[in-house]
């Protein structure tokens, strides 16, 4: 595992050990389905040894809030990378993934995206990753609406 440049703690890389989740009675919360950290883009590095064998989540910063039901329908079973191609300096994002996508043996990649223009980016990084990587690698995009539900 690389070590990041940066001293935080919050960056150092973890697996978060998930049984199957049960069913919680309407009294009690539901529990995350996160199964690593970090997820943030630019701290997660791709030799990070939860990427090997991934269904890999590829999530635009606002989906989570937007989508009430992002843990249950994208998170679980997934390893989740979020990022922001709007406001993120995303000029290192194109290399990062293209490394994650070669060095690891990536199942699949789904992009939840907001339906709002500037979202479309993350969607373009991840085919072009894809395709840079020479891999065969399914990717679905699916857009959310500022609405909350789900357009494609």
């Amino acid at each position: 595992m690389s070590k990041l440049a940066c001293g935080c703690p919050s960056a150092n890389v973890r697996t978060i050990e998930k049984k199957d989740t049960e069913e919680t009675t309407s009294t009690e919360s539901r529990p995350s389905e996160l199964r690593q950290w970090p997820t943030q883009l630019h701290l997660v590095p791709p030799s990070a040894p939860f990427l090997q064998d991934a269904h890999l989540l590829i999530a635009a910063d606002c989906v989570p809030f937007a989508y009430a039901d992002f843990h249950r329908d994208y998170i679980k079973g997934r390893v989740l990378v979020n990022a922001c191609p709007k406001l993120d300096d995303t000029s290192p994002y194109l290399e990062k993934l293209t490394a994650m996508i070669s060095q690891n043996n990536i199942l699949s990649i789904t992009v939840p995206i907001m339906e709002v223009p500037c979202c479309r980016g993350l969607g373009m990084m991840v085919q072009e990753a894809v395709n840079q990587s020479g891999k065969d690698v399914p990717v679905e995009i699916v857009v959310i609406g500022i609405d909350g539900k789900r357009k494609s």
